[in-house]
Protein backbone atom coordinates (compact mmCIF):
# COMPACT_ATOMS: atom_id res chain seq x y z
CA UNK A 1 0.00 0.00 0.00
CA UNK A 2 1.27 3.78 -0.78
CA UNK A 3 -0.28 6.78 -0.79
CA UNK A 4 0.36 9.44 -3.08
CA UNK A 5 0.29 13.17 -2.75
CA UNK A 6 1.48 16.53 -4.23
CA UNK A 7 3.56 18.90 -1.83
CA UNK A 8 3.58 22.19 -1.91
CA UNK A 9 6.55 24.44 -0.46
CA UNK A 10 6.46 27.96 1.06
CA UNK A 11 7.33 29.58 -2.07
CA UNK A 12 5.04 27.97 -4.19
CA UNK A 13 7.00 24.84 -5.75
CA UNK A 14 5.43 21.97 -6.00
CA UNK A 15 6.54 18.04 -5.37
CA UNK A 16 5.28 14.72 -5.96
CA UNK A 17 5.57 12.20 -3.48
CA UNK A 18 4.86 8.70 -2.73
CA UNK A 19 4.92 7.50 0.56
CA UNK A 20 5.30 3.24 1.10
CA UNK A 21 4.77 1.76 3.98
CA UNK A 22 8.14 0.18 4.91
CA UNK A 23 11.57 -0.12 3.11
CA UNK A 24 10.62 -3.28 1.32
CA UNK A 25 7.71 -1.75 -0.66
CA UNK A 26 9.76 1.11 -1.12
CA UNK A 27 12.21 -1.30 -2.92
CA UNK A 28 9.78 -2.73 -4.78
CA UNK A 29 7.96 0.33 -6.06
CA UNK A 30 11.09 2.12 -6.48
CA UNK A 31 12.09 -1.02 -8.63
CA UNK A 32 9.06 -1.19 -10.65
CA UNK A 33 9.10 2.42 -11.24
CA UNK A 34 12.63 2.24 -13.10
CA UNK A 35 11.61 -1.07 -14.99
CA UNK A 36 8.30 1.12 -16.58
CA UNK A 37 10.30 3.98 -17.27
CA UNK A 38 12.73 2.05 -19.22
CA UNK A 39 10.15 0.38 -21.22
CA UNK A 40 7.85 3.72 -22.14
CA UNK A 41 11.60 5.43 -22.77
CA UNK A 42 12.18 2.30 -25.03
CA UNK A 43 9.46 2.18 -26.62
CA UNK A 44 8.77 6.04 -27.63
CA UNK A 45 12.75 7.22 -28.29
CA UNK A 46 14.71 3.73 -28.69
CA UNK A 47 16.65 3.82 -25.64
CA UNK A 48 16.61 4.60 -22.00
CA UNK A 49 19.16 6.64 -20.49
CA UNK A 50 19.32 6.86 -16.47
CA UNK A 51 21.76 8.02 -14.10
CA UNK A 52 22.26 5.96 -10.87
CA UNK A 53 23.00 7.34 -7.38
CA UNK A 54 25.24 5.73 -5.02
CA UNK A 55 24.30 5.41 -1.54
CA UNK A 56 22.90 2.41 0.69
CA UNK A 57 19.09 2.78 -0.23
CA UNK A 58 19.72 2.07 -4.45
CA UNK A 59 21.27 -1.17 -3.43
CA UNK A 60 18.81 -3.29 -3.19
CA UNK A 61 16.97 -1.31 -5.33
CA UNK A 62 19.60 -2.47 -8.73
CA UNK A 63 19.50 -6.04 -6.66
CA UNK A 64 15.37 -6.03 -7.81
CA UNK A 65 15.59 -4.70 -11.04
CA UNK A 66 18.94 -7.82 -12.22
CA UNK A 67 15.45 -9.82 -12.43
CA UNK A 68 13.67 -6.86 -14.02
CA UNK A 69 12.09 -7.80 -17.98
CA UNK A 70 14.29 -4.79 -19.28
CA UNK A 71 15.71 -5.07 -22.82
CA UNK A 72 19.28 -3.92 -21.41
CA UNK A 73 20.66 -3.64 -24.81
CA UNK A 74 18.54 -0.27 -25.03
CA UNK A 75 19.67 1.11 -21.72
CA UNK A 76 22.64 3.34 -21.14
CA UNK A 77 23.93 4.14 -17.80
CA UNK A 78 25.80 7.28 -16.45
CA UNK A 79 25.83 8.11 -12.86
CA UNK A 80 24.98 10.88 -10.94
CA UNK A 81 28.22 11.62 -9.05
CA UNK A 82 31.30 9.57 -8.03
CA UNK A 83 33.70 9.33 -5.48
CA UNK A 84 37.41 9.83 -6.59
CA UNK A 85 38.44 6.77 -5.99
CA UNK A 86 39.72 3.64 -8.21
CA UNK A 87 36.43 1.67 -10.13
CA UNK A 88 37.43 -1.43 -7.47
CA UNK A 89 37.24 0.37 -4.27
CA UNK A 90 34.35 -0.84 -2.28
CA UNK A 91 33.81 3.54 -1.90
CA UNK A 92 33.04 3.29 -5.65
CA UNK A 93 29.30 4.28 -6.60
CA UNK A 94 30.50 2.48 -9.75
CA UNK A 95 31.19 -1.07 -7.77
CA UNK A 96 28.30 -0.69 -5.65
CA UNK A 97 26.24 -0.35 -9.47
CA UNK A 98 28.47 -2.98 -11.09
CA UNK A 99 27.82 -5.70 -7.82
CA UNK A 100 24.43 -4.81 -7.57
CA UNK A 101 23.31 -4.79 -10.96
CA UNK A 102 25.19 -4.29 -13.91
CA UNK A 103 27.01 -7.78 -13.94
CA UNK A 104 23.65 -9.22 -13.70
CA UNK A 105 22.47 -8.18 -16.61
CA UNK A 106 23.36 -8.23 -20.40
CA UNK A 107 24.42 -4.60 -21.11
CA UNK A 108 26.39 -4.01 -23.67
CA UNK A 109 30.63 -2.80 -21.81
CA UNK A 110 30.20 0.55 -24.19
CA UNK A 111 26.71 1.47 -23.25
CA UNK A 112 27.83 1.77 -19.31
CA UNK A 113 29.25 5.36 -19.16
CA UNK A 114 31.60 5.12 -15.21
CA UNK A 115 32.76 8.63 -14.38
CA UNK A 116 36.68 8.08 -14.06
CA UNK A 117 37.31 9.22 -10.42
CA UNK A 118 40.99 7.65 -10.58
CA UNK A 119 41.60 10.61 -12.81
CA UNK A 120 42.48 14.21 -12.18
CA UNK A 121 39.27 15.40 -10.72
CA UNK A 122 38.91 18.27 -13.13
CA UNK A 123 39.99 16.03 -15.87
CA UNK A 124 37.66 13.48 -15.19
CA UNK A 125 34.64 16.63 -15.08
CA UNK A 126 35.78 17.36 -18.64
CA UNK A 127 36.20 13.77 -19.41
CA UNK A 128 32.43 13.61 -18.67
CA UNK A 129 30.73 16.55 -20.15
CA UNK A 130 32.38 15.36 -23.31
CA UNK A 131 30.85 11.78 -22.82
CA UNK A 132 27.52 12.66 -22.18
CA UNK A 133 27.80 15.34 -24.90
CA UNK A 134 28.86 12.37 -26.92
CA UNK A 135 26.23 9.89 -25.78
CA UNK A 136 23.14 12.24 -25.81
CA UNK A 137 24.10 14.52 -28.32
CA UNK A 138 24.16 18.59 -28.33
CA UNK A 139 20.72 18.71 -26.34
CA UNK A 140 20.48 15.78 -25.66
CA UNK A 141 18.88 14.51 -21.62
CA UNK A 142 18.40 11.93 -19.51
CA UNK A 143 15.16 10.03 -19.14
CA UNK A 144 15.51 9.04 -15.76
CA UNK A 145 18.08 10.72 -12.81
CA UNK A 146 17.82 8.71 -9.34
CA UNK A 147 19.15 10.97 -6.44
CA UNK A 148 19.29 10.25 -2.55
CA UNK A 149 19.17 12.55 0.01
CA UNK A 150 22.13 13.29 2.91
CA UNK A 151 21.63 14.37 6.35
CA UNK A 152 23.06 17.56 5.57
CA UNK A 153 20.63 18.11 2.61
CA UNK A 154 23.11 17.28 0.02
CA UNK A 155 22.06 14.88 -2.72
CA UNK A 156 24.61 13.19 -5.60
CA UNK A 157 27.78 15.10 -4.83
CA UNK A 158 26.74 18.64 -4.18
CA UNK A 159 27.62 19.47 -0.61
CA UNK A 160 26.10 22.75 1.18
CA UNK A 161 28.25 25.43 0.05
CA UNK A 162 29.95 24.27 -2.85
CA UNK A 163 29.98 26.26 -5.84
CA UNK A 164 28.44 23.24 -7.64
CA UNK A 165 25.14 23.59 -6.18
CA UNK A 166 24.37 26.80 -7.94
CA UNK A 167 26.50 26.45 -11.13
CA UNK A 168 24.18 27.56 -14.37
CA UNK A 169 26.72 26.30 -16.94
CA UNK A 170 28.56 23.02 -16.54
CA UNK A 171 27.18 19.68 -16.81
CA UNK A 172 29.70 18.07 -14.51
CA UNK A 173 32.06 19.50 -11.60
CA UNK A 174 34.69 18.16 -9.75
CA UNK A 175 34.42 19.68 -5.67
CA UNK A 176 36.38 18.96 -3.06
CA UNK A 177 34.33 18.12 0.12
CA UNK A 178 36.28 19.00 3.03
CA UNK A 179 34.27 17.26 5.60
CA UNK A 180 35.16 13.96 4.19
CA UNK A 181 38.29 14.70 2.91
CA UNK A 182 37.63 13.53 -0.81
CA UNK A 183 37.24 14.80 -4.21
CA UNK A 184 34.17 14.40 -5.91
CA UNK A 185 32.33 14.25 -9.36
CA UNK A 186 29.01 15.28 -9.84
CA UNK A 187 26.12 16.14 -12.60
CA UNK A 188 25.54 20.16 -12.10
CA UNK A 189 21.46 20.96 -11.25
CA UNK A 190 21.02 22.41 -14.93
CA UNK A 191 22.22 18.54 -16.38
CA UNK A 192 19.74 17.04 -13.60
CA UNK A 193 17.18 19.26 -13.88
CA UNK A 194 16.75 18.91 -17.82
CA UNK A 195 15.64 15.22 -16.79
CA UNK A 196 12.49 14.10 -18.32
CA UNK A 197 12.03 12.42 -14.98
CA UNK A 198 14.00 12.76 -11.12
CA UNK A 199 13.21 10.37 -8.52
CA UNK A 200 14.50 10.99 -5.02
CA UNK A 201 14.49 7.44 -3.08
CA UNK A 202 14.55 8.26 1.15
CA UNK A 203 14.23 5.98 3.46
CA UNK A 204 14.40 5.75 7.77
CA UNK A 205 13.22 8.12 10.30
CA UNK A 206 16.86 9.66 10.50
CA UNK A 207 15.96 11.57 7.27
CA UNK A 208 12.45 12.80 8.21
CA UNK A 209 13.86 16.28 9.44
CA UNK A 210 16.52 17.21 6.27
CA UNK A 211 13.02 15.56 4.47
CA UNK A 212 10.74 18.14 5.73
CA UNK A 213 12.80 21.00 5.44
CA UNK A 214 14.29 20.57 1.76
CA UNK A 215 10.24 20.15 0.86
CA UNK A 216 8.20 22.07 3.54
CA UNK A 217 11.19 24.80 4.70
CA UNK A 218 12.17 28.19 3.44
CA UNK A 219 13.91 27.88 0.32
CA UNK A 220 17.93 27.76 0.54
CA UNK A 221 19.68 25.70 -1.82
CA UNK A 222 23.10 26.88 -1.01
CA UNK A 223 22.03 25.50 2.58
CA UNK A 224 20.28 22.88 1.57
CA UNK A 225 20.92 21.89 -2.04
CA UNK A 226 18.59 19.09 -2.55
CA UNK A 227 16.48 22.17 -3.46
CA UNK A 228 18.28 22.98 -6.39
CA UNK A 229 16.58 19.98 -7.61
CA UNK A 230 13.87 21.92 -9.72
CA UNK A 231 13.01 19.93 -12.87
CA UNK A 232 11.90 21.72 -16.19
CA UNK A 233 9.55 19.13 -17.36
CA UNK A 234 7.59 18.26 -14.68
CA UNK A 235 8.15 18.46 -10.47
CA UNK A 236 10.36 15.65 -8.80
CA UNK A 237 9.11 12.60 -7.72
CA UNK A 238 9.79 11.78 -3.85
CA UNK A 239 9.69 7.69 -3.39
CA UNK A 240 9.73 7.71 0.57
CA UNK A 241 8.97 5.31 3.21
CA UNK A 242 6.61 6.07 5.88
CA UNK A 243 9.60 6.63 8.83
CA UNK A 244 10.98 9.48 6.33
CA UNK A 245 7.86 10.81 5.88
CA UNK A 246 6.99 11.18 9.45
CA UNK A 247 7.28 14.98 9.73
CA UNK A 248 6.00 16.35 6.57
CA UNK A 249 3.12 18.41 7.04
CA UNK A 250 0.15 16.55 5.48
CA UNK A 251 -2.11 19.53 5.62
CA UNK A 252 0.06 21.71 3.15
CA UNK A 253 0.16 18.61 1.03
CA UNK A 254 -2.70 17.85 -2.07
CA UNK A 255 -3.79 14.36 -1.24
CA UNK A 256 -5.03 11.87 -4.06
CA UNK A 257 -3.24 13.92 -6.59
CA UNK A 258 -3.01 11.75 -10.09
CA UNK A 259 -0.40 9.47 -9.55
CA UNK A 260 3.09 9.94 -11.30
CA UNK A 261 2.14 6.57 -12.63
CA UNK A 262 4.90 4.25 -14.01
CA UNK A 263 5.28 6.00 -16.88
CA UNK A 264 8.46 8.66 -16.74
Amino acid sequence: MHDTISLEAPDGSLAEAIVYADLSTLIAGAADFVAASAAEAIAARGSFNVALSGGNTPRPVYQRLASAAIDWTRVHVFFGDERCVPPRDARSNYHMARAALLDHVAIPAENVHRMRGEDPPEAAAEAYAVELRNALGDGGRLDLVLLGLGHDGHTASLFPGLAAVTETRRTVMEAYVEFVGMWRLTLTPPTINAARRVVFLVDGGDKAEVLHRVLQGPRQPVVLPAQAIRPSERPALWLLDAAAAAKLDRRAARAGAARPGTKP
